[in-house]
């Protein structure tokens, strides 16, 4: 039976798919078996990055797949060692679905109050429907400076949840890396490669 991490948020760009993708990737290359199951069907990013990392013939190889529902997914979950859900960029019942199945469910949020307030509503909706919160992860991204990252840990840790180490800065070489098939651990800068690979790990 494959363990599985989703990764939601309740709205696009924070950083979702991307650390969705990072961690397939760095799975695959420990040599487990990984299914990334994008429940995006409207912006299907993962299924994008997919293609594109087929045609680079970038290994390793990881198996990507769109599905309309979270059960479509989760009906994988027997296949492989590891299933990772890219859930629906917007708060719905799919994402409380996503949730009950997972062993961890990570959310992406950047620093602003803007993230963080309505990321944090996104927990409080799940903990009231039954998810505990030892399963309930924020994740640290698009940051711009370390006193950045620590006020946002601070709000988060304040409203009762606990934060990743380490957190994903703001870098053209991440954006940049992703557009040619690679993941967030596969730059050109070892330094770089480095804190993506820690914050995945945790």
């Amino acid at each position: 039976m494959a363990s599985v991490i989703a990764f939601v948020s309740q709205k696009g760009g924070v950083g979702k798919s991307t650390m969705a993708r990072g961690l397939a990737r760095e799975a695959a290359q420990g040599g487990m078996s990984v299914k990334l199951a994008d429940l995006d069907t409207q912006q299907g990013t993962s299924i994008d990055w997919h293609r594109t990392r087929l045609d680079s013939g970038i290994e390793p190889a990881i198996s990507a797949e769109a599905y309309k529902t979270a059960s479509q997914a989760l009906a994988q979950v027997k296949r492989y060692d590891l299933l990772i859900l890219d859930g629906p960029a917007r708060t719905s019942q799919a994402t409380l679905e996503i949730a009950r199945a997972s062993n961890l469910v990570v959310q992406p949020t950047g620093a602003s109050l803007d993230d963080l307030r309505p990321a944090v509503r996104e927990f409080h909706a799940l903990v009231t429907a039954g998810i505990k919160k030892s399963r309930l992860r924020f994740a640290l991204c698009r940051i711009g400076t370390d006193a950045e990252e620590a006020n946002a840990r601070a709000y988060l840790i304040e409203a009762g949840y606990e934060v990743l180490d380490g957190y994903l800065a703001e870098r053209p070489a991440y954006r940049n890396a992703q557009n040619a098939g690679y993941s967030i651990t596969e730059t050109r800068y070892g330094a770089l490669n480095a804190r993506a690979d820690a914050l995945i790990s945790h």
